[in-house]
């Protein structure tokens, strides 16, 4: 039996991240979260007041007025395929906002549902191109977690002139009834409510429900008035053809007749309820969820829009899970990515990302390399993880950053392509729900091999940030020209007339790739499944999360004492079988460290003593050996209401820990004793230095300013990717807390070696 050795991590804001710097990025940020809302808000107003005003008139509520009235009060609402079909144009001048369809997961009598419900502000409820498909990706995702599913159905049927794109094809309308049958198969409840027209396939989506409710508006027919008028000159009304009369009286296609929306709202409501109870707070374990110990709204200043600007993967951990703990598991090997477990909304799940800026490259100890980038050590790391959180039952959550893999020689020869189907094999045959985030790249196969789309994650969420290509623009524009370019990637042409040619058509490239990396054309295209903004992310993963854990019996959800996790961790763990680390526990703004064994307690550390890092607690006895109790990775502070001598549970508290200021968290390194010129800042890695972001902005330092722990002082780019060289980065060599910056050493844009002096400080 093993316990889960969470640990804080993360640090406050400012010590990481300069006022100014957090400003600039929350700057560039606004405008792409306030498009995000204003385009959510276009598409749920459908084609306007004027229909919505055409629905009230028939004395019926709108879709997302049915919506508002099912759902629980302040219920969340986690919509997906909100910009399926967004921009694009029918018949020369119609538009289909969100494909007609609304696909929400929302609460109803405290039980978790997939509402998929006809927008009858758009075309009566039509179905669109691409209609079918964002509803048989709503059945997907319930199917997939066991969810039940509520149609609101007011539809009249295929929009006709463009029923060559919607009837035919595997995912045609015909495939939503498959997905009827798969999902009655599979056991997963299915409700239906009639509001009114349902006609043809319309027709036939409900009748597989477990429970269908009628409106007395509302009639379910494969044929209209309209057309039986025309085949068979009979005068009749679709109400007479296939109404409540004929459909719960007659036919038993319909089990409950009710006289108008509200009440077959409430209908619903009280089939919902006689579902069972969420297992969620089951899987808690009596522990409530906690919120992270830093404001997720930060992540917006946090991650740069910027893509080639790296950012502290840990800090936006540390903004999603559950009090920022943490169990990192491997972090000295495959440093370009993070796998670990924490929790979101209390329930555990396995985190899966990438880590930006330069990360040891371990096949030249002397070197640094691009992080982002997928190597062999990264690919093992993350199919491993994988595969146990797969065998444990634990949820995963992908957070991509991902420009690739490596690419050359070396990497051919270390065969990168065999480590890469391992893990694409890994993700294909995966069974646990996969949440896949594309933070900002998803580039070439590193898409693939991370879980996206085409692997069938639950739900792929996209960023205002995100960019989903195989190559980026700049990248495209070199190969495409690649002929008319010297080594350098600059045009190797004299002649003036064909530099701008040349030029005029790589801008050209370089333009419609990065119109097509646009999230929202992804989006459009059912390619990714929303578009959530950064500061939302951590709120969305924890109903995400908790959809994971809410079936029973429909899945592998193993007890976390049990889990494969621990063996992996125990025979990659560095720590002598003699000492352990105490478990983190957090309960309101209490801190406890807690027993990592079963056993007798022995020789407790003394109230007031002042602990960090490594140091040791105490010692449990087992069978006559003793087992040394360390202070986690992160923590500091002064002991508390210590535990007295003897017997002792796993996780039981061993003390109480009042913490210290943030700035002990880290263990500064000694600066060396350097003498006069020789106080410089040092290249980390071979590439060309940058004193700005852009040629327009001001650079990041002057001769002249003061400069401290986490200051930026300038990029270096490698095969065209920035990472940010920042005061303090063990990598540019011993230095004082605080200096004076007093020259350039090296021209802006200028090419340098690992290790060369970039800048020259004065000692303050």
């Amino acid at each position: 039996m093993a316990h889960v050795p969470l640990r804080p991590i993360g640090s406050p804001r400012r010590s990481f991240l300069s006022d100014d710097e957090f400003a600039d990025n929350l700057e560039r940020m606004r405008p792409l979260d306030e498009r995000l809302g204003e385009r959510r808000a276009e598409v749920a107003l459908g084609w306007g007041e004027k229909y919505v005003e055409r629905v009230h008139a028939k004395g019926k509520l709108t879709t997302r007025e049915r919506l508002e009235q099912l759902k629980d009060p302040g219920a969340p609402t986690l919509e997906v395929g909100t910009f399926v079909n967004y921009g694009a144009v029918f018949g020369g001048k119609l538009k289909s906002p969100g494909a007609g369809v609304v696909t929400v997961f929302t609460r109803v009598r405290g039980r978790w549902v997939m509402v998929i419900a006809n927008d009858n502000t758009v075309a009566s409820g039509s179905w669109w191109p691409q209609s079918p498909e964002k509803i048989e990706r709503a059945q997907e995702m319930a199917l997939e977690l066991r969810i039940p599913v509520v149609y609101l159905v007011d539809c009249s049927g295929l929009f006709l002139p463009e029923q060559s794109r919607t009837f035919p094809g595997a995912r045609g309308a015909g495939h939503i009834f498959q997905k009827n049958a798969l999902l009655s198969a599979a056991g997963v409840p299915q409700i239906a409510g009639v509001f009114g027209d349902c006609i043809a396939g319309g027709g036939y989506m409900p009748i597989i429900s477990d429970r269908v409710v009628m409106t007395e508006q509302a009639y379910m027919v494969i044929a209209g008035a309209a057309l039986i008028k025309g085949a068979k000159s009979e005068k009749i009304t679709s109400l007479d053809i296939g109404g409540p009369e004929v459909h719960v009286h007659q036919s038993g296609c319909a089990d409950l007749r009710v006289p108008d929306d509200a009440t077959c709202l409430l209908a619903i409501q009280r089939e919902v309820e006689r579902l069972p109870q969420p297992a969620a707070d089951y899987y808690r374990s009596g522990r409530e969820p906690a919120p992270p110990r830093f404001a997720p709204e930060e992540l917006a200043g946090i991650v740069p829009v910027d893509h080639r600007v790296a950012y502290p993967a840990h800090e936006v951990l540390a903004r999603l899970l559950d009090d920022s703990l943490f169990w990192e598991l491997w972090p000295g090997q495959g440093q370009e990515v993070i796998v670990g477990v924490g929790k979101v909304n209390g329930l555990y799940c396995g985190f899966l990302m990438n880590q930006p800026g330069l990360v040891p490259d371990p096949l030249h100890p002397d070197r640094q390399r691009p992080g982002g980038t997928l190597y062999q050590d990264g690919i093992a790391k993350l199919a491993q993880f994988a595969r146990a959180c797969d065998a444990d039952g634990i949820p995963l959550v992908w957070l991509q950053d991902v420009s690739g893999f490596d690419i050359g020689r070396e990497a051919e020869r270390l065969g990168l392509l065999g480590w890469g189907s391992s893990l694409i094999y890994a993700n294909s045959v995966q069974r646990a729900p996969v949440f896949t985030v594309l933070l900002r790249r998803a580039s070439g196969a590193g898409y693939y091999a991370l879980s996206g789309r085409p692997y069938e994650p639950v739900v792929q969420l996209a960023t205002p940030i995100s960019r989903l290509s195989v190559m980026e623009g700049r990248t495209l524009a070199i190969a495409t020209y690649n002929t008319k370019l010297d080594d350098d990637f600059e045009i190797a042409s004299s002649d003036p007339a064909e530099r701008a040619a040349i030029e005029q058509g790589m801008r050209e490239v370089e333009a419609r790739i990065e119109g097509d990396m646009d999230p929202y054309v992804a989006a459009k295209q059912l390619d990714t499944d929303e578009i959530v903004s950064l500061g939302e992310l951590r709120a969305v993963l924890a109903g995400f999360v908790e959809l994971a854990y809410t079936a029973t019996g429909a899945r592998t959800i193993k007890n976390p004492r049990i889990w494969s996790m621990h063996d992996l961790a125990r025979l990659g763990a560095p720590a002598s079988a003699g000492e352990r680390e105490a478990t983190v526990i957090r309960e309101g703004e209490v801190l406890s460290l807690g027993a990592p064994a079963v056993g007798e307690w022995r020789r407790p550390v003394a109230e007031g003593t002042w602990v960090r890092a490594g140091q040791t607690l105490g010692w449990i006895e087992q069978a006559g050996a003793a087992i040394a109790v360390l202070v986690p990775q992160g923590v500091v502070g002064a002991v508390r209401a210590p535990r007295r001598a003897g017997p002792v549970g796993y996780d039981q508290p061993l003390l109480e820990l009042e913490e210290g200021p943030a700035a002990l968290h880290a263990e500064p390194a000694a600066p060396e004793q350097l003498s006069a010129g020789e106080l410089v800042v040092r290249a980390p890695q071979v590439g060309r230095f940058y004193h700005r972001a852009a040629p327009e902005r001001p650079a990041y330092v002057s001769a002249g300013d003061e400069v401290g722990p986490g200051a930026p002082l300038g990029l270096i780019e490698v095969m065209k990717t920035f990472f940010q060289v920042r005061y303090g980065d063990p990598a540019l060599g011993a230095l004082p807390e605080r200096a004076r910056v007093a020259r350039f050493l090296v021209a802006d844009g200028g090419e340098v070696e690992q290790g060369q002096p970039l800048i020259e400080l004065e000692a303050l």
